[in-house]
């Protein structure tokens, strides 16, 4: 059996302090870690059907991105997709008018992911500004090893940057 092929999408906007979570999330796990070629990572920002081709081929998508919900600010909700493009007809998130548009075009051209998972950040604030809140920050770092853990569990060989990917 090959190895899935994954794309890990971060958007937001990084100028609006927590609404840019996903992206810092994105931007951490490259930090951190060395990843496979079968595994992608993009800073999908507040991008929308730009990012449809990133989709070709993929059979797992984790998308991550900071959404509207009841719980405290800096809570991690992780949503399996069942129906993606019904999902998001519901207004959880700031920018998801691209996002619904982008998988609502990847259904239609039959390019979606058979598996998608969301993992959703309550932000604190999405006031002007670069920083993220300090329950954000922490979201981010959970949120970065529930990812790796996702991953491992799907057969995926990830590594510390310090570390050597193992043959």
């Amino acid at each position: 059996m090959s190895e899935p092929t994954i794309l890990i999408l971060g958007v937001g906007n990084i100028l609006l302090g927590d609404e840019g979570a996903g992206v810092r999330a994105v931007e951490l796990l490259q930090e951190r870690y060395l990843f496979p070629d079968q595994v992608e990572l993009v800073d999908g920002g507040t991008a929308g059907l730009e990012l449809l081709s990133y989709l070709d081929g993929k059979e797992e998508m984790i998308i991550i991105d900071a959404i509207i919900g009841d719980e405290p600010p800096g809570t991690v909700k992780k949503m399996v997709l069942d129906d993606p493009p019904a999902f998001f007809q519901n207004r959880i998130s700031p920018h998801q008018l691209g996002l619904s548009e982008m998988l609502s075009c990847a259904a239609m051209t039959d390019s979606l992911p058979d598996h998608i998972s969301l993992y959703g950040i309550i932000p604190v604030t999405l006031e002007t500004g670069l920083e993220l809140s300090e329950a954000v920050a922490r979201a981010v770092e959970d949120i970065s090893l529930q990812v790796i853990a996702d991953l491992r569990e799907l057969g995926v060989d990830v590594a510390r940057q310090q570390e050597t990917i193992s043959a």
